[in-house]
């Protein structure tokens, strides 16, 4: 879907409506997003004057293959939120070194049919949502059990590259959620933020909002 579309839709929802809605945003990840930004992200489009939904549909501990799963278990009932947005961060349980561990190339295919299968709900003009797909934080050093050095490394060597490679060719936004957490550790004192950080995360969402031109002046209310 191309981003122009869906900014003239938004546009003619908010600015034409007799009972504007504004922007419909769905989250969908694991515990970072769970336990964290997605309240926050609220705040911010609210104070900036516009009329939001944001619906978290983290789900903690899941790894690509049990968010795949959880998905497809609740497709039916998530297509009738319309949202116009979906914000999709997995891939730090995926590193993890129990059970929950999972291939390079496994994670590479749940993350492909996740997107396929976002791509399959409708906004409330009937278009696809527009997708953004996001790095994963850093593992912290000394992160314990399930998490190791091999974690670490897994992030910055396998898992974000292939969520990179994954924008590029399905043509999705692109939020480097990494860069944020490794240039403020201080935000990510052990696998998940701080309040501070999951406050940054949401400001990076919007900030990602923003340059893929959603600005607030298309979604202020009258």
């Amino acid at each position: 879907m191309k981003i122009g579309s869906i900014l003239v839709s938004l546009f003619l929802l908010t600015c034409c409506g007799s009972k504007p809605t504004g922007i419909i945003i769905l989250c969908a990840g694991d515990s970072i997003t769970e336990a964290g930004y997605p309240r926050y992200l609220h705040r911010i489009l609210s104070r900036e004057g516009i009329r939001n939904k944001v619906l978290n549909r983290g789900r903690s501990g899941h790894n690509s293959r049990e968010y795949l799963l959880f998905l497809k278990r609740n497709q039916a009932a998530w297509t009738e939120s319309l949202p116009d947005v979906v914000f999709l961060q997995l891939g730090t349980n995926d590193v993890r070194i129990d059970q929950d561990q999972t291939s390079a190339d496994e994670f590479y295919r749940n993350m492909k049919e996740i997107i396929h299968l976002f791509r399959g709900f409708r906004t409330r003009t009937g278009k696809s949502p527009l997708i953004f797909l996001a790095t994963i934080p850093p593992i912290p050093e000394g992160t314990p059990f399930p998490f190791d050095s091999t974690s670490r490394k897994r992030v910055w060597e396998e898992i974000n590259p292939l969520i990179e490679k994954i924008a590029r060719e399905e043509n999705l936004p692109y939020v480097d959620n990494f860069s944020l957490f490794h240039s403020s550790p201080q935000l990510l004192p052990e696998v998940h933020p701080s309040k501070e950080g999951y406050q940054a995360l949401a400001q990076n969402w919007y900030e990602a909002l923003k340059k893929e031109g959603i600005r607030a002046k298309l979604l202020k209310i009258p």
